[in-house]
């Protein structure tokens, strides 16, 4: 009899460790809620008017989202659940987040008053159906790198991204309005309807466009790469935000760039097979 109950002692213990997840596993997921609470943030600010703590609040959310992947590498945590939460974030912070700061920043915020004047209301609703659709194309991107995970593709697109990223169309998108911040420059609503219509098409096209993961550089350039690196640096340091409106208007002008490049590596690996 004293066998038989150790041997069932065995199998409830061996049940209740299968049951048990480490701490570790958590972390990954936390810091992807960090992020999601981040660009719930920035609505919120934005809706206020409060413009500059809404662009800090999605700055802190796409640094999360580019290391809760890592992090979860790092302690081998990857878990589908994980990937999912990753992905509604995503739409979050970089879907809802920005189209809502458009929508607020050229329709005068909640009150839709610019400079003490009333905005037209066909402008108001042209500018929400603009965001409405900038939103939803990044909605359908991210439901299309979902289902392409599970599909092989080429090996000439191994450095590049199907479309814009959604982290980097966000700041794309948000180029007018952090120049404008910075003093530099005062945007209509002409050019925010044009970035959210380009940003979203670009985001939910198939166009080719770099992915900075799979670039090596030659030991060659190392030195002029490292002395750029630190020449960026500088210029956040010095004038963080005009910075980042120059490199979002640098990063537009990479996508016809980086389709003619492309075009180049896969004629160059057909002729090859």
């Amino acid at each position: 009899m004293s066998k038989f109950r150790i041997r069932g002692r065995r199998r409830r213990n061996r049940h209740v460790h299968q049951e048990r997840v480490p701490l570790k596993s958590i972390v990954p997921n936390l810091i992807t809620s960090i992020a999601a609470c981040a660009g719930i943030t920035s609505i919120s600010l934005s809706s206020e008017g409060r413009y500059l703590p809404a662009l800090w609040a999605l700055l802190v959310a796409c640094v999360c989202d580019g290391i809760d992947g890592r992090v979860a590498r790092l302690l081998k945590a990857s878990s589908k659940l994980g990937a999912e939460l990753d992905s509604l974030a995503d739409f979050v912070n970089f879907g809802v987040a920005p189209a809502m700061f458009m929508y607020f920043w050229f329709t005068g915020g909640p009150s839709h008053v610019i400079d003490g004047e009333p905005v037209n209301p066909i402008l108001i609703r042209t500018v929400l159906a603009c965001s409405l659709f900038y939103a939803m194309c990044d909605c359908f991107r991210l439901a299309r790198f979902n289902t392409m995970l599970e599909q092989k593709t080429a090996p000439y697109w191994k450095h590049f991204f199907t479309g814009v990223p959604a982290p980097g169309g966000c700041w794309m998108v948000l180029t007018p309005a952090v120049i404008s911040l910075c003093g530099k420059w005062s945007p209509s609503p002409i050019v925010g309807i044009f970035m959210l219509l380009l940003v979203g098409t670009l985001m939910a096209s198939r166009l080719p466009t770099i992915s900075l993961k799979a670039v090596h550089i030659p030991k060659r350039y190392m030195l002029p790469t490292l002395a750029g690196l630190l020449l960026l640096i500088a210029f956040l340091v010095s004038n963080f935000w005009l910075t980042i409106g120059v490199v979002g208007i640098l990063y537009i002008l990479t996508v016809p760039i980086t389709g003619f490049i492309f075009l180049k590596v896969r004629s160059k690996y057909l002729s090859q097979g």
